[in-house]
């Protein structure tokens, strides 16, 4: 159990959350999140925003029931934390250029890996309104601000040799379709946003398929190398 330090609205519907506790939780890890009792009986998955001393980070949209109930935590309310979770953002292989790329909510797990990253450049796409802007400008990477378009439009494959993606499966599949086109250059990572019951493997909710077949994105990700999954 952890104490919740504080729960900022940063744009409507959208919170960070800053859980008190030491995590050595990795850029692309998650947590299972919950701050109520019985109901709803399925705890919510969130991907590690930021982490320090002071503990950690969830940047959520309150979409439902769940994270509705998240949203209304207060500092010094309880909040259940099952984590870090998962596999991340392979680091070490990141290498050359890069560029992250997040559509709305999927930016969450970019910052935290920005923090980890010498240079790289974000592509931040938003329907309606940008939230968090001043906070990934203040990391001092080259940021770029996409609304009501399609993010992935102003992102060369082929200018980079890296390039991380998060955000909604339509957004994810766009990405390896584009990977497919580009030269090859860039090694491409798709983080995955899938429903999650456990978050440990032992059910099969968050299940992706893949060339080898399927593949639970709690334990096998959700962080996957673009040609590893299959998207519809």
């Amino acid at each position: 159990m952890a104490i919740v330090i504080s729960n900022r609205r940063t744009a409507e519907g959208i919170y960070v959350m800053h859980a008190e506790g030491r995590f050595e939780a990795r850029p692309g890890q998650f947590f299972m999140v919950r701050g109520w009792g019985g109901y709803p009986l399925l705890s919510r998955p969130l991907s590690v925003y930021d982490q320090d001393e002071t503990g950690v980070k969830f940047l959520y949209k309150a979409a439902g029931e769940g994270t509705a109930l998240l949203s209304r935590l207060r500092p010094g309310d309880d909040v259940a934390l099952l984590g870090p979770l998962g596999n991340g953002f392979p680091l070490a292989q990141a290498q050359g250029r890069v560029a992250l790329v997040g559509g709305g909510i999927g930016i969450a797990p970019l910052y935290y890996a920005a923090r980890h990253l010498e240079r790289a450049d974000l592509y931040l796409g938003f329907s309606e309104e940008a939230y968090e802007e001043r906070e990934f400008r203040a990391l001092g990477h080259p940021v770029e601000i996409n609304l009501g378009g399609i993010v992935l439009d102003t992102v060369d494959f082929d200018a980079y040799d890296t390039v991380w993606v998060c955000g909604p499966e339509p957004m994810l599949r766009a990405a390896q379709i584009k990977s497919g086109l580009s030269s090859g250059r860039a090694d491409v990572y798709l983080s995955l946003e899938n429903r999650m019951a456990c978050g440990v493997g032992a059910c099969l909710v968050c299940s992706v398929g893949s060339p080898g077949g399927r593949r639970k994105a709690c334990v096998d990700g959700p962080v996957f190398r673009a040609g590893e999954v299959v998207l519809a």
